[in-house]
């Protein structure tokens, strides 16, 4: 009996959890009775299902529209308008984008000319793979870079694991035989993701059949050899699995459209501080950029040490025979790259819109030259901005035919093609975070967390960076990045105004650290994604994931206390930041 009602709690325990939720916070508006109380309700309550995903991300976020005028914190007008703002136009610009590279199948010209160049060795092949999915992941969504590059990936593990097979078939020793067996219990269910079945890719060991026994020892030796070779090919197929996920993430932060906590943070900034026009597309870019060739190199040699050896002879570049499991990928590789025939007018307009979109970005306000901004009138200064360009260059994909006039009038992508790839709960999320920092403004709530964090000014400003970043990087692995964003920014700008910091200074890197969740399948989407393909489990994924978040804070630390600081000029406190009364005013 009582089992019975354990296990019909079980089953309803997520529906248990939003109730008791907001029942156990209730005290803190019933007792206080405070704005500010109220709102720290709120952004509890939030905070808790946006942790635990009990109810779908978007739907809590649209929590504000309902208890901020319930609470008398804001009008439902006033809540309203902060769901849809100047980031969605960019998010609407560079999908628009996304869609057409991956209907017209530029993505896997890039992803294999990339690899084409680096070689067919496993671990030059690695790197190629990694650098093509981090190059993608800076212009379309991480989830997106992960899905179009992983195919190709997979295509060629399988052509050199049926090669290794060819290898290891037991005829030059006809007293051996190989029995296929499957002692992979620990994958019962892979996870699928995006409508894509998993390819479980089976270990298999050695059986010495009674048939006949050897005379010697010699027939040991081969069979020693083709465990040992085929312990190698399933090594190579973790390193190269993980690989992929990790390196979207990475080249994700390069790019402020590269990725959802990089947008929120732009737009958040335009919203707490509309005065401050220190970050752009272009400065941002030379910041990112350095940290993502730096992680991108040290996680490819961590996953190479990690999983496939410390040897690493294969950095001395010399030409040689290929081994047969090589010239299997190098294969693939030239079949795949053939197989798209010569670059069509659809990639071609795609390509075009793509370079002239990055530019028009860099030279918009590049900070170190006027740049096309300036062309307008200074009536008219910061009407123009990076969403402006993203949403006139992704429109021109619905007007753009795809085919010349011996067909029928097609536009280069479709709306419901576009609202396939169109992440709308990314969207929700986003305007669900606007609206909480703006209830913690005018409630008072920000300013009551500020003075409860100025002792913290008493600290070495790099020991308070690197413990948000710590922080925020060890949440991030049990909840979405978008989230932890959205709960973290409207508590760490009051901290940075409490001690008198640059806010940026503060923001900047833990914007980033977000980005870092790299431990297990359920950190974000490309994990999952992955891990569906059946080589990895996760204890491989959490013992890679160690490594490289040491790597990306690391990172992050360095660029920051290096060459951030001149260019954000992260040492002085800017003028468009709040001097709050009585505060310490202790500076970097």
């Amino acid at each position: 009996m009582l089992s019975n009602i354990q296990k019909r709690l079980w089953n309803f325990r997520s529906f248990l959890l939003i109730i008791l939720t907001p029942l156990l916070l209730l005290p803190i508006p019933l007792v206080i009775r405070t704005k500010e109380a109220e709102c720290a309700f709120v952004m509890l309550l939030m905070a808790v299902y946006w942790v635990t995903e009990i109810l779908p991300l978007s739907i809590t976020a649209m929590l504000p529209a309902v208890l901020f005028p319930l609470f008398g914190i804001m009008k439902s007008s006033d809540v309203a308008k902060w769901y849809f703002k100047d980031f969605h136009f960019l998010l609407v610009g560079v999908i628009c984008l996304a869609t057409s590279i991956e209907k017209w199948g530029l993505h896997r010209r890039i992803a294999l000319r990339l690899v084409t160049l680096v070689g067919v060795n496993p671990a030059w092949l690695m790197l190629g793979f990694m650098s093509g999915c981090a190059l993608l992941s800076m212009w379309v969504q991480n989830t997106s870079a992960v899905t179009m590059v992983m195919p190709i990936v997979e295509a060629v593990l399988q052509q050199i694991l049926r090669a290794k097979e060819g290898q290891c078939s037991g005829k030059d020793n006809p007293n051996l035989e190989l029995d296929e067996t499957d002692i992979s219990n620990e994958k019962k269910k892979q996870p699928k993701s995006n409508g894509m079945q998993p390819h479980v890719l089976k270990e298999t060991f050695v059986q010495i059949q009674p048939v006949s026994q050897p005379d010697t020892a010699e027939a040991a030796v081969p069979m020693h050899e083709a465990m040992n070779s085929r312990k190698q090919d399933l090594m190579m197929c973790k390193a190269m699995s993980i690989g992929i996920a990790y390196s979207s993430n990475i080249g994700g932060i390069t790019t402020i459209p590269g990725t959802s906590p990089n947008l929120i943070f732009s737009e958040y900034l335009n919203q707490v501080y509309p005065e401050c026009n220190s970050i752009n597309f272009g400065n941002w870019l030379l910041l990112c950029l350095p940290i993502s060739i730096l992680m991108l190199f040290l996680t490819w040699i961590w996953l190479y040490w990690l999983f496939i050896g410390s040897d690493f002879r294969f950095l001395r570049c010399h030409k040689g025979q290929h081994s047969e499991k090589e010239m299997s990928a190098k294969k693939v590789i030239e079949e795949e790259y053939s197989s798209l025939g010569t670059m069509g007018s659809q990639e071609i307009v795609t390509g075009v819109v793509f370079v002239l979109m990055v530019l028009l970005w860099l030279t918009r306000a590049p900070g170190f030259f006027p740049g096309w901004a300036s062309l307008f009138p200074k009536s008219q200064s910061g009407y123009f901005t990076d969403a402006n360009v993203a949403l006139l260059l992704g429109l021109l994909f619905f007007i753009i035919p795809a085919y010349g006039p011996a067909k029928k009038y097609e536009a280069m992508i479709t709306w419901s093609e576009f609202q396939a790839s169109m992440p709308w709960k990314v969207a929700l999320l986003v305007g669900g975070g606007f609206a909480l920092a703006e209830g913690t403004k005018e409630s008072g709530l920000s300013l009551w967390v500020a003075e409860l964090l100025t002792p913290l000014g008493d600290l070495p400003v790099f020991a308070v960076i690197t413990v948000a970043c710590v922080i925020v990087t060890m949440l991030t692995e049990v909840t979405s990045n978008a989230a932890t964003t959205t709960i973290f920014l409207p508590i760490l700008s009051p901290l940075a105004e409490a001690i008198h910091v640059n806010p940026l200074y503060i923001l900047i890197p833990t914007t980033l650290c977000t980005s870092f969740s790299f431990l297990l399948p359920v950190s974000n989407p490309p994990n999952a994604v992955v891990y569906a393909y059946g080589h990895i489990t996760i204890m491989d994924m959490v013992k890679a994931g160690l490594g490289v978040n040491v790597i990306g804070l690391l990172s992050v630390l360095l660029a920051v206390g290096t060459w951030g600081i001149p260019l954000f000029s992260l040492d002085s406190y800017p003028d468009w930041a709040p001097v709050l009364p009585n505060f310490n005013s202790t500076t970097p």
